[in-house]
């Protein structure tokens, strides 16, 4: 199964045989207060920094949030969105908690977007998944809801279930237009929370074999070398069927990690992308 998101002049690929998919989270001013400021002043001039050490990374799709306090979250929306697309034709993931919020960006993106995301509650659903189906886009959806954030990977499986049933079912959303968060949570609480990610991503691709994303960077929260954690994190993910997440695209540890992983699971073949990304990175050396 195969996703498929685009840019006016791009398109994206994510899938099992496709290379892993980078989706850069930068463009966020979560625990950025310079970042928010600028934001609050009217001031995108960050975004156009963080879009070019992304792209510089590696980053397939750029995440954007824009929810900084005390601002004009869909006006900014709006106005990165623009922006970004005149500075890239890498496709968008639209991230927000605010329906209005993913509506403007929708109504103001030229393509395909991911909305991210929805949860298995009812109002989340019947709020979201319209807008999904209004706009052709594709939507993460995290297999939550108002009762619990279950530690049981088959009970994630149920909830995920819900999602892709309701969003085929009373949306008519294709099913390669529906990507499941396996739910990423931090190892320093719960030594035992990636195994469940990758049961529970186990039981997706058996299931459903549906394409899959996370917030990667969610593992190591608290702990310390947090880059060391990610970067072992992602392989393993990846051979479990994880196929998409939101990472650091400007880490050359983590990408290099999910990019050797490609190739180890004959996602590259002769190792054309992993030759060509060393002898990129060698020029830039020598370049510097």
């Amino acid at each position: 199964m195969e996703t498929v998101l685009r840019s006016a002049t791009r398109d994206v690929v994510i899938g099992p045989g496709q290379p892993f998919c980078v989706i850069g989270e930068r463009i966020n001013p979560t625990g950025r207060r310079i970042f928010q400021e600028q934001l609050r002043a009217g001031d995108l001039s960050r975004i156009e920094i963080d879009v070019a050490q992304q792209i510089e990374g590696g980053a397939m799709v750029l995440d954007v949030n824009m929810g900084a306090p005390l601002a004009d979250e869909a006006e900014l929306m709006v106005a990165a969105v623009k922006l970004i697309q005149s500075r890239t034709d890498l496709p968008l993931c639209l991230d927000s908690s605010i329906v209005e919020v993913l509506e403007a960006g929708l109504a103001s993106y030229q393509g395909k977007a991911l909305v991210n995301s929805v949860t298995a509650e009812d109002e989340r659903l019947d709020a979201i998944l319209p807008l999904v189906a209004r706009y052709g886009a594709a939507v993460i959806g995290l297999p939550n809801d108002e009762e619990e954030i279950p530690a049981d990977p088959r009970r994630r499986l149920e909830l995920a279930a819900k999602i892709i049933d309701t969003a085929t079912g009373k949306y008519h959303i294709p099913i390669s237009d529906i990507l499941i968060d396996p739910l990423a949570m931090p190892i320093g609480a719960d030594t035992e929370v990636v195994l469940r990610t990758l049961e529970t991503l186990d039981l997706l691709r058996s299931e459903y074999g549906v394409n899959t994303t996370l917030g990667a960077s969610n593992v190591s929260f608290g702990m310390p070398d947090r880059t060391a954690i990610v970067a072992a994190f992602l392989p393993m993910a990846s051979a479990a069927g994880l196929t998409s997440a939101i990472m650091d695209a400007r880490s050359p540890d983590l990408v290099r990690a999910v990019r050797a992983c490609d190739l180890l699971l004959n996602r590259d073949e002769w190792g054309g992308r992993w030759i060509a990304a060393h002898r990129a990175a060698q020029a830039r050396q020598t370049g510097a």
